[in-house]
């Protein structure tokens, strides 16, 4: 039989028993978390760098917010909303990365149409000239 100065060790005990594993259970989810914040601050850059805020400004405006929410998650040790906010923010980069490809490979066939209508105007204005 159990007599009353067991309970209290017992629950004692498994009071540690739960906090050890919600500890556990947190630290787990920090290297996941840790690796997809870096991930993500690598795409925003990337974007940034092919011009993201320029052809998407809305786009890495958001990926840039929630990178800054993501890596204040990080600090107050949440990481599940970490990883959330990163993965989203990485959403969002690549998002403006590819409008801004998008944009200038519009661009570069929009001065290759032009190109292509000079030229054939001036073969036409060549072949007019010859004609007797």
């Amino acid at each position: 039989m159990m007599n009353k100065n067991s309970i209290p060790g017992l629950l004692s005990s498994c009071t540690l028993a739960i906090a050890a594993l919600v500890s556990v259970g947190c630290t787990s989810m920090k290297e996941p978390a840790s690796t997809s914040v870096a991930v993500s601050k690598a795409a925003v850059d990337n974007a940034a760098g092919a011009d993201g805020a320029q052809f998407a400004p809305v786009e890495m405006a958001a990926a840039r917010e929630k990178m800054a929410r993501a890596n204040q998650a990080m600090a107050t040790k949440d990481y599940k909303t970490a990883l959330a906010l990163a993965d989203a923010a990485q959403v969002d980069a690549k998002l403006a990365q590819s409008k801004a490809n998008s944009a200038k490979a519009q661009a570069v066939s929009d001065a290759l149409q032009e190109d292509l209508r000079v030229l054939r105007e001036e073969l036409a204005r060549a072949n007019n000239s010859k004609l007797p």
